[in-house]
């Protein structure tokens, strides 16, 4: 809109930045390492565990991490005019937006070949840490504008940044474990620079003096409050027969 004040939101206020001395870049890899981690502990019949996203099991999980890092880079290459770009152009209400949203990952999903979930996991971890070797030398470009916010190329950084980490919680209650980031306040403010269409809401997240920025963080991505009593279950029996893996038997 003509004459509207537009707030670009540099979190870290670096031009191409050494890497090793960004918190957000080191956070970043921490959760893609958090993730290897955790792939790492699964099996055949695990791999089959619900996830906390009711949409998906872990194994799918591990097709929709590799098909957000190949996003990722496809959204750097055509910043600022990138179909990403293009949805938050839209202004739209954020529930509008996470709903195309999940339309896209479901396609991208289906559309995806079918692999063993360790052979997605190695490609997600490689192709997430070529698009952080990427990010130094855009740092402080735009890539997307979301009503009067501008996201630099440092914001979405962050916004990856905790997709990992919360995704990382996703594979880990899926075992049966907890997991918080080691430095959730970064984590944190890599959500709120990156992810303006999904603000905090206080009320819910409990965000404030002395409130646990992790909570918040899960909270804004409507994974909080977590009840132990509601916690991903082993699937079993003739379900988990039902539900064998595609990938049975390849290497």
């Amino acid at each position: 809109m003509q004459g509207a004040k537009v707030e670009c939101i540099r979190p870290w206020n670096l031009v191409a930045p050494s890497r090793e001395r960004v918190p957000v870049l080191v956070a970043y890899d921490a959760g893609v390492e958090a993730i290897c981690g955790l792939a790492a502990r699964f099996d055949e019949d695990t791999w089959c565990a619900q996830t906390p996203c009711p949409e998906w099991r872990a194994f799918e999980l591990a097709g929709h991490l590799r098909c957000v890092a190949d996003d990722f880079h496809e959204y750097l290459d055509d910043a600022p005019a990138s179909r990403y770009a293009r949805l938050m152009a839209t202004g739209a209400h954020p529930d509008s937006l996470a709903r195309k949203l999940a339309r896209q990952n479901a396609a991208e999903l289906a559309a995806l070949g079918d692999a063993p979930p360790a052979e997605h996991i190695a490609a997600f971890a490689d192709s997430a840490r070529r698009y952080a070797a990427r990010l130094v030398l855009v740092w402080d470009l735009p890539h997307h504008q979301y009503r009067d916010t501008v996201v630099t190329v440092a914001g979405m950084a962050g916004a990856a940044c905790a997709e990992w980490h919360l995704h990382a919680f996703d594979l880990a209650r899926s075992l049966g474990l907890d997991y918080r980031p080691a430095d959730a306040d970064v984590v944190l403010a890599g959500w709120q620079a990156g992810m303006p269409h999904r603000s905090l809401r206080p009320a819910r997240a409990g965000h404030g003096r002395g409130s646990d920025p992790w909570h918040a963080v899960l909270a804004a991505s409507g994974r909080w409050p977590v009840h132990r009593e509601a916690a991903p279950r082993r699937v079993a029996g003739s379900v988990l027969a039902r539900l064998r893996s595609p990938w049975k038997g390849r290497a």
